[in-house]
């Protein structure tokens, strides 16, 4: 099984305090998910966020209809948490949010996504022509939204 990963970085001019609890909010995933891929948390609420807590969502990709359920495997506020995909359309699926003091009173918010699709050849056939561009896709989408939501936050207090 090929492992692949993604890593991002943005600078944020809010802190790494509300940063994080920007991302502890299971509900502002929403918000940061491209409207084409349908996405809808289905656990109830209250999403107590912690180590060990599981989130269901549904989503569409390419059309199809997709489960997935991810644990919080780590969670180090207001530096870092992990979440793994238990179910879901990857092989392998972890991604390790990491915040940062930017030295200027923002953030420096990292995202390490380690992947893999599984199903041999025609999985990196997929890798190479859908999977990459969807995923580096689905993150530009998520940085221009992060940056636009704490600002409006930002600006309404």
């Amino acid at each position: 099984m090929d492992v692949h990963t993604l890593r991002r970085e943005q600078r944020l001019h809010d802190s790494p305090e509300s940063v994080f609890a920007f991302f502890g909010d299971a509900r502002n995933l929403e918000a940061i998910t491209p409207p084409t891929l349908g996405f809808a948390i289905l656990t109830a609420d209250p999403i107590e966020m912690r180590a060990g807590t599981l989130i269901r969502y549904r989503l569409r990709v390419h059309g199809l209809p997709v489960g997935w359920t991810t644990v919080i495997r780590e969670w180090e506020p207001p530096r870092r948490f992990v979440d793994e995909q238990l179910r879901g359309p990857y092989a392998l699926w972890q991604h390790t949010h990491i915040f940062g003091d930017d030295g200027h009173g923002g953030t420096i918010m990292r995202d390490i996504v380690r992947y893999a699709i599984g199903f041999g050849r025609l999985g990196g056939l997929a890798q190479r022509l859908l999977v990459r561009r969807d995923l580096e896709a689905i993150f530009d989408y998520r940085a221009a939204r992060v940056q636009e939501l704490l600002s409006a936050a930002r600006t309404a207090t």
